[in-house]
């Protein structure tokens, strides 16, 4: 290990990293930015303690869109090199705890931890998750039998929201995309952790997962996801069918699939609220495809 990248490790230490964009990168804990910037993380906490406070989801949730757009600097000279860092860190530290706000206010709990009780989590474990704690493909009948009698089932997808799971599928889901996939050349962008490709193998559907592993922090990948960024992987494997499940808001890589020739169909599992997944302004742009809202599979 050479010099540089031993600084660039800094949980556990308050020396600022050497490249604070490449630590960043790594996708640091509220709590270890804070132990690496106090001073930063002060003016932060006493900036955004009123709007936690007074402010429900529906807030939060419009405040955080309105944080990650993109802003406009005055023109003129840039500030110091010191200034801009300490900027980029106030955002990032406001960027997660006002998301931790936020689930925790989803989950309908009170202060920064969210847990489920006993009966809630062995119901929902065994309702979603495999014995290796994988996703595991949900019967929609025992899901409307058990559901309705879970008291903390608000509680679910914050939590899993932190493992960088925001969705579960279903078998009619399945079903519905093998018959779209209808057979052709298929590959799975953004996959995280290779559920949806994983379970859709089993039904024999020929298809490739792939992920940039950027959030390795975050979430487990599965030997089987190949590691490469979704533009490249359209590019390498010239799919016939992509299909991307919950892909992070405006991200910059869904453009490349409605340029890509070979691509004939792809298929979006996304939120039906446009700030919380996908490129909205490429669905919007692009003009090669018809854009359809599939409300059967959306009920699956």
């Amino acid at each position: 290990m050479t010099r540089g990248q031993a600084e660039l490790s800094t949980p556990g230490s308050s020396r600022p990293p050497v490249d604070v964009a490449e630590w960043l990168r790594t996708g640091p804990s509220l709590e270890e930015m804070c132990e690496v910037y106090p001073r930063e993380w002060q003016r932060v906490d006493a900036e955004i303690a009123k709007l936690v406070e007074r402010s429900g989801a529906e807030e939060l949730r419009e405040f955080l869109t309105a944080l990650q757009r993109p802003r406009a600097r005055p023109s003129g000279r840039l500030p110091p090199r010191k200034e801009l860092i300490a900027e980029t860190i106030r955002q990032q530290m406001t960027l997660r705890a006002v998301t931790q706000a936020l689930l925790c206010a989803e989950a309908g709990v009170q202060g920064n931890e969210i847990r489920l009780g006993r009966f809630n989590r062995r119901a929902m474990e065994k309702l979603i998750l495999t014995k290796d704690s994988k996703r595991k493909t949900v019967s929609l009948t025992a899901f409307r039998l058990v559901w309705p009698f879970l008291t903390q089932r608000r509680r679910l997808m914050p939590l899993m929201f932190e493992q960088g799971i925001y969705c579960f599928y279903s078998h009619s889901l399945l079903r519905g995309l093998d018959r779209l996939i209808a057979g052709r050349s298929c590959l799975e962008i953004a996959a995280g952790d290779g559920s949806l490709a994983r379970q859709l193998q089993d039904r024999g559907v020929q298809i490739t997962a792939t992920d940039d592993h950027s959030w390795n922090r975050t979430v487990s990948y599965d030997a089987d996801v190949t590691r490469m960024d979704a533009r490249t992987a359209v590019r390498t494997y010239e799919p016939e069918v992509v299909v991307c499940s919950w892909p992070p808001a405006r991200n910059t890589f869904e453009d490349a699939v409605f340029s890509t020739p070979s691509v004939q169909t792809y298929i979006l599992i996304t939120s039906r609220k446009k700030s919380g997944a996908g490129n909205w302004d490429a669905y919007s742009e692009q003009t090669a495809f018809d854009m359809t809202l599939d409300k059967r599979l959306s009920r699956c």
